[in-house]
């Protein structure tokens, strides 16, 4: 997995779960779902770059 593209999944995780929680703590149903659209971007990411590195080898 490039190095760049992992850290760029992780932080987008991080940053929806972030998202999700304060969107939660407030009621505001937008900001929830950002946060999840935030989290499955993330998620995609990572497993694309999974299945490249699986691809190599």
């Amino acid at each position: 997995m490039s190095a760049s593209e992992k850290a760029k999944a992780t932080t987008e995780q991080a940053s929806g779960k972030a998202k999700e929680a304060a969107g939660r703590g407030v009621g505001n149903e937008k900001l929830t779902a950002e946060g999840r659209a935030e989290q499955a971007t993330g998620d995609t990411r990572q497993a694309k770059e999974k299945l490249k590195d699986a691809a190599k080898d």
